[in-house]
């Protein structure tokens, strides 16, 4: 008998808490340095774009709601999967693959510290003059497309996720586009932490396709994202002007700086400021 050939494996987007195939019946290989196929991932559409904001919609409103304890201890959570599936994530980053994913998993850890924090350095009362109490919290500010850079595929997508999600948010992210495979094994992690399902949505595929329906989507509020070229951040502002967007896309930013991706002006563009007046006894 011959050698049995392994099977390539494909991979599934991850929509709603979910892992269903594209509409598009569409798929790409995803190839090592000597250009072997390694597996197979989803070529997603603009109807798959469609429905992960609509699944990012649903999850919205409930998460929003939870406490912000509540959340820090999911991130937290979400942060032991990781390190559950750490040699599993480092094999699919390939050279260098440990050390990114302790540097992804102790920043999910930074992040998810900040989810009952933030509103104590950004939120408070405010000096008034009459008889009235003035209070400003931050909130969510609704679904937010995040395009993540090439590279670092898993350290790039949780930098640009966590402090989207840590401030109450949902997302719809487009993963590394050369190398996909980390965040599909990630979404492995999500499906079996305490994350609902739709907080976070994976789609993988080709940015130049996705990018106008994910930033023409009147469902998207704001964009993060990273990695990209001239022409797909012009598009990204282009489409973000349909309905206002937030648009935040770093450029030439190393990821594994941590005094440079980390901190509370990472999470201000991700929110919307709140202001209750009340009357006072006098």
């Amino acid at each position: 008998m011959g050698e049995r050939l392994g099977i390539t494996k494909t991979y599934k987007l991850f929509i709603g808490g979910k892992f269903p195939r594209t509409e598009s019946g569409r798929t790409t290989a995803v190839t090592d340095a000597s250009n072997n196929a390694v597996a197979h991932v989803c070529h997603a559409s603009r109807k798959d774009v469609r429905d992960a904001v609509e699944a990012a919609n649903k999850a919205q409103a409930s998460w929003a709601s939870q406490t912000a304890y509540l959340r820090s201890q999911i991130l937290y959570r979400l942060a032991e999967m990781m390190e559950g599936k750490a040699s599993e994530l480092a094999s699919a980053i390939g050279a260098g693959g440990e050390s990114e994913v302790n540097k992804a998993i102790d920043r999910a850890v930074h992040f998810a510290g900040w989810c009952d924090k933030y509103s104590m350095i950004a939120g408070g009362a405010n000096p008034v003059a009459g008889p009235y109490h003035n209070f400003t919290t931050p909130g969510p500010i609704g679904v937010t497309g995040v395009v993540c850079p090439d590279e670092p595929s898993l350290l790039g997508l949780i930098t640009l996720v966590t402090p989207v999600i840590a401030m109450g948010n949902a997302c719809v992210v487009i993963t590394s586009e050369t190398n996909p495979i980390p965040a599909m094994v990630l979404a492995e992690a999500l499906a079996t932490s305490d994350l609902p399902g739709g907080v976070v949505n994976l789609l993988t595929g080709f940015r130049d396709e996705l990018c106008p329906h994910l930033a023409e989507h009147r469902g998207v509020i704001a964009i993060h994202a990273g990695g990209l070229s001239d022409e797909q951040r012009t598009t990204l502002r282009l489409g973000a002007a349909n309905n206002m967007k937030r648009v935040t896309v770093h450029t030439d930013l190393d990821y594994g700086d941590d005094a440079a991706c980390e901190g509370p002006r990472w999470l201000e563009p991700f929110v919307e400021f709140k202001t209750v007046w009340h009357p006072s006894a006098v």
